[in-house]
């Protein structure tokens, strides 16, 4: 995954950006796993873990010198893959595969968070299927770099160079992409 821009320094002493909540359809990116998705077949619905997500907010469009909307969103997908590999971590052993996934929706409540991330926003409620506009999903391919990751991916937190080297093996893998018809087929294939 490719990512162009300079992301700037923050500024030091700058007191923390106001809450912005969003009063139109924003696009988001919503950290998941394969379980999540699973889930969001059964129920039609997928609740973002702790109502988490990632999307082009301003903070974001500050952070960086250079980039497009297409360029800014990517840093955004991003973002969620690399919260997805932070989900996996945290979830109890799986039969399904280590993979990252990144449920991408427009919906009408979402509030940025720049006090955590340039990207991050706290959505007001859970995610309809309809309103899913495309799926990221690991290939098969990633599943061991996926593996050593979750395994790393707390250490690499805490700036341990080694796991941020583990991390950055599994993000450098591009996440397929699916149409929400096509979602239900995928985890059959399983």
């Amino acid at each position: 995954m490719s990512i162009v821009g300079v992301r700037t320094a923050p500024r030091s002493g700058a007191r923390p950006e106001p809450t912005i909540a969003y009063s139109r359809l924003v696009r988001v990116y919503v950290p998941a796993t394969l379980a999540m998705l699973q889930q969001l077949v059964a129920d039609r619905l997928l609740h973002a873990r702790n109502g988490t997500a990632f999307a082009l907010t301003p903070a974001l469009r500050e952070a960086y010198a250079e980039g497009d909307e297409e360029e800014l969103a990517e840093v955004a997908l991003h973002d969620a893959a690399l919260a997805s590999l932070r989900l996996l971590a945290g979830e109890a052993t799986s039969e399904l595969p280590p993979r990252r996934a990144v449920v991408v929706a427009e919906v009408a409540g979402a509030t940025a968070r720049p006090d955590l991330d340039d990207s991050v926003v706290r959505l007001w409620g859970p995610i309809c299927y309809d309103d899913v506009i495309a799926l990221y999903v690991d290939n098969a391919d990633a599943e061991q770099a996926v593996a050593q990751a979750i395994e790393a991916v707390d250490a690499a937190d805490l700036g341990d160079e080694d796991a941020e080297f583990v991390v950055g093996d599994a993000q450098d893998h591009d996440l397929a992409w699916y149409a929400p018809q096509e979602l239900p087929f995928l985890l059959e294939l399983l």
